[in-house]
């Protein structure tokens, strides 16, 4: 059977291969992307960011745990919330998703081929679809598979009682508790999120602190809300291993001999890269022990002509900075040296409960740097969007040069973190200085009000010192 042609093979339709496919159909290529599952999307889509986000919209709406500020801690929208009722929000988006994907795709011209891509050779790919077996061949192609959660032999998830991030949706009943392994950006969202309906949640993570490339204070403050939220963290703490007992419960066996017990255990303790059935020796590629390609600056793999975008390449494993990185390893493979991004610029948005949202350098970065930086703080009380929305606990941090004023980072908590951010990030990459907010007028009441009382919050403890 001979090969089908192109110009270029994207093999995955997540969020980094779906920008790269139409990066490259805008160039006019001929363009194919290879999807294992039925329907596109990839891990963004059907398991990962779209369900985890929209679960936790369900879970905020239901609960009613925005307004308990304004009508009190009892205050629900639902009394008794099931696990239908979060998946019946979820499966709704998913399919809207889906279909917006498909007509993109569509409608630049892209062909999709459903089935599992190896490598033949470095500029062949044999896809083994539901019905049949197709050769696919290009001069170029990006691997955009991205990643499943990890396993561990001493936790065995059985889809019921024990379960990883992509089948959490799977569990028929709200349990009354639940253990979650791992203090990453999955633990602590879906911690977050199981707290707020009342679960009893037990965190544990190795590490002494949780998400420690965030700033230190935001994630104090995090801490805060989750102990108030009934949260039990367990930091420094490691699985040993762990046993459905008789009556289901799952108990957790940790290193320090202690045990803890549960309805339900998350383990949530990183993520692998989908590479598995890839055959990447046919390509002269390999991975390290946990599925990443190794790239360049650009996104090019050791094999001059195959690209790899997503979190298949490793940290942040953002769905956003997929999406960028795809659009940039599409234009590099058609050498358009043009096509440039700059990381340092790139948001972070975390969806915990309250969400967290940053940019650029923190606090313990700056001072290990030996720069001189001052810091403005405001408080989402001290504004009247705050009090309206019942968020009086969150706040934004801006960090600043204290000769050039200049800002250097941004860090926020609270509901409409991950928009609010974006203020910020325009300001830093117009290379703007904490003027902008002070002369600025924002709308009123709103929450980016917030970033004008940080600044003179910053710029007057700076007048102070410089006055001493």
């Amino acid at each position: 059977m001979s090969a089908v042609k192109y110009d270029l093979i994207v093999i995955g339709s997540g969020p980094a291969g779906q920008r790269a496919a139409v990066a490259a159909s805008k160039m006019n290529k001929r363009v194919a992307v290879v999807e294992a599952r039925s329907v596109v999307g990839g891990v963004c889509v059907n398991t990962g960011t779209i369900p985890s986000k929209t679960m936790r919209e369900a879970v905020l709406h239901l609960s009613g745990f925005n307004y308990r500020a304004i009508y009190g801690v009892n205050y629900r929208v639902k009394e008794k919330i099931t696990m239908a009722d979060l998946a019946y929000r979820v499966q709704a988006v998913i399919k809207t998703e889906v279909d917006v994907t498909e007509a993109q795709l569509s409608r630049n011209g892209i062909d999709v081929v459903h089935g599992i891509a190896h490598f033949v050779d470095a500029h062949q790919v044999r896809v083994q679809g539901p019905q049949a077996e197709t050769t696919l061949e290009a001069d170029r192609i990006i691997i955009a598979v991205g990643t499943k959660p990890a396993s561990s032999p001493n936790v065995p998830t059985n889809g019921r009682t024990i379960v990883n991030s992509d089948q959490i949706l799977d569990l028929e009943t709200l349990p009354h508790s639940l253990i979650v392994v791992g203090g990453g950006v999955v633990g602590v969202e879906y911690a977050c999120m199981f707290a707020v309906l009342g679960v009893r949640v037990t965190l544990i993570e190795k590490r002494d602190r949780l998400l420690e490339f965030a700033d230190r204070e935001i994630i104090e403050a995090l801490s805060y809300h989750l102990r108030d939220s009934r949260v039990t963290l367990r930091l420094g703490e490691e699985v040993d291993s762990v046993e459905e007992l008789p009556l289901g419960t799952v108990v957790a066996n940790l290193k320090s001999n202690k045990r803890v017990s549960g309805d339900a255990l998350l383990y949530a303790v990183g993520r692998q890269g989908n590479v598995e059935d890839l055959n990447l020796a046919a390509a002269g590629l390999e991975a390290d022990s946990r599925g990443r390609i190794p790239v360049d600056e650009h996104y090019q793999t050791k094999v001059e002509h195959i690209f790899a975008a997503g979190d298949v390449v490793g940290f942040p494993s953002l769905a956003s900075v997929s999406m960028e990185q795809g659009r940039i390893a599409s234009a590099r493979a058609f050498n358009d040296k043009a096509t440039t991004s700059n990381p340092g610029f790139y948001p972070y948005g975390i969806y915990t409960i309250p969400e967290i949202s940053f940019i650029g350098k923190t606090e313990e970065q700056l001072t290990e740097e030996d720069v001189p930086y001052e810091v403005g703080m405001a408080y989402y009380r001290e504004v009247a969007r705050g009090q309206i929305r019942g968020d009086t606990t969150g706040r934004l941090k801006l960090i600043f040069h204290r000769d050039t004023r200049k800002v250097l980072g941004v860090h926020i908590i609270g509901e409409g973190a991950t928009e609010l951010v974006h203020i910020g990030q325009a300001v830093m990459i117009l290379d703007g200085t904490m003027d902008y907010f002070i002369e600025a007028v924002f709308n009123y009441p709103t929450l980016a009000e917030c970033y004008k009382v940080a600044a003179f919050n910053g710029l007057g403890r700076l007048h102070r010192y410089q006055a001493d």
